[in-house]
């Protein structure tokens, strides 16, 4: 039986089906390559379609309830303290800036993706083979690793590890990550560091992340942002021309290429926490013996969080939220049920639901959620800690299909493009005859 061919997954954050689907030899010329000898369709992300969730059930296969990571913000019920991975400048200052940074850094894997998660980093180590990952958030590995800069503490990562210029397992001569985010600074360290891997034939599998579209896609507009997809799209074409042509590159390696969310325009902003003013709020940097709610939101998906000692049941702070026509769907969890308030109505399912049911379920069942979870209308987003938004431009989070739809592409593999991203690592571990998690087979 010939070896398998190594893999590369390739996930551009924020791309939505329509821009990729319209590429072609003037716009994305690597990219276009790769889909006229590919198979693909549309996929779904998860709910809440945020990037850490998303990339923490790529790297999984699990949804939410599975690997523990409930949103960009969250309150950390244990620690009775808000966790802000990156919404934006504003809220992390708000929510502390040393304890936010080393929140999305190292918290997220060291402490908050759950134990009973599997990443496929380690599953696929564990059976000796050599993975690599190029600034993907999600990084739980088998291998400990030193930080560039002193203070930072260790983390375990892939054997191959390469982190916005902090975590390098090789020296490879990449410019400085973040020197110019605006300009692409992030996608270029990733090119730089993907061809000398590639040149080496480093790895076995890689994971290889581009943010830079969706930081314009924000900004922009997710029709707007031409520019950086040129620059994600030279990017995947560093890899390309470092094999020496998409020939030789596709008799090396089998590639699936994906989004992790789509992404909507955005014409207003709403605080959520305005609509719940009557109750006693956890506001950032406060320590309130008596508050009665915690509401974290940010970009178009928000949570509240029932405390203790609050004299009120999730039913009523979702009815509330209900009233307000800025959001389309409230969720929240009555015993084994799930419920969801929408257009005046009201739909009960369980774990067996499927479609954007199933999407809302993995999210309620997660145990780091809030009692009440919020989808906005189209159009909508919730501003963030710090009271900032995307108005103008783009944005993500919310149950409807232009956030939640995916591009998914599978190139040489015999595997079919899967429906979701919870698929993919199915996919990974299946490529190399690795036997996926037992939650991941179930889904």
């Amino acid at each position: 039986m010939p070896p398998r061919k190594k893999l590369i997954l390739v996930v551009i954050d924020g791309l939505t089906p329509d821009v990729f689907e319209a590429v072609d030899a003037s716009s994305a010329p690597t990219l276009a390559a790769l889909a006229a000898a590919g198979n693909y369709r549309r996929a779904v992300s998860t709910f809440p379609s945020l990037t850490p969730v998303c990339l923490a059930s790529i790297a999984t296969g699990g949804g939410p309830d599975v690997h523990g990571i409930p949103h960009l913000t969250w309150y950390h019920r244990g620690e009775q303290r808000l966790v802000e991975y990156g919404s934006s400048f504003g809220a992390i200052r708000a929510a502390g800036t040393r304890r936010a940074i080393r929140d999305a850094i190292v918290e997220m894997n060291a402490e908050h993706l759950s134990d009973d998660a599997v990443t496929v980093y380690e599953a696929l180590e564990d059976e000796g083979l050599v993975t690599a990952a190029v600034n993907v958030p999600c990084y739980r590995g088998r291998t400990r690793h030193a930080a560039t800069l002193p203070g930072v503490r260790a983390v375990e990562g892939p054997r191959r590890f390469f982190y916005y210029s902090l975590f390098e397992s090789d020296v490879t001569g990449a410019p400085l990550a973040i020197r110019g985010r605006a300009t692409g600074s992030i996608d270029a360290y990733a090119a730089a560091v993907g061809r000398w891997l590639v040149t080496r034939d480093g790895f076995d599998f890689l994971f290889y992340y581009l943010p830079d579209y969706d930081f314009a896609s924000h900004a922009l507009g997710p029709g707007g942002a031409q520019e950086a997809l040129g620059r994600s799209d030279a990017a995947v074409a560093a890899l390309v021309e470092a094999a020496g042509g998409v020939e030789l590159f596709l008799e090396r390696y089998d590639v699936v290429l994906c989004s992790d969310h789509g992404q909507t325009r955005v014409d207003e902003s709403i605080r959520l926490e305005r609509a719940l003013a009557d109750f006693r709020l956890l506001r950032p940097g406060a320590k309130r013996a008596d508050a009665e709610l915690v509401v974290t939101a940010s970009n178009r998906a928000g949570q509240v969080y029932v405390l203790p000692g609050a004299q009120v049941a999730p039913r009523t702070i979702a009815e509330l939220l209900a009233r307000e026509p800025a959001l389309d769907v409230v969720l929240f969890r009555e015993g084994d049920e799930a419920v969801a308030l929408r257009d005046g109505g009201e739909e009960r399912f369980g774990a067996a639901a499927d479609g954007w049911q199933a999407r809302a379920w993995h999210a309620l069942a997660n145990p780091n959620a809030g009692e009440v979870l919020v989808s906005p209308a189209a159009g909508v987003e919730l501003a963030d800690l710090a009271g900032r938004h995307h108005v103008g431009g783009g944005s993500h989070g919310s149950l409807l299909d232009g956030d939640s739809l995916v591009p998914m592409l599978v190139v040489g593999s015999k595997a079919e493009p899967p429906p979701a991203i919870t698929s993919v690592a199915t996919v990974v571990l299946e490529h190399f005859g690795v036997e996926a998690p037992a939650y991941a087979r179930a889904a």
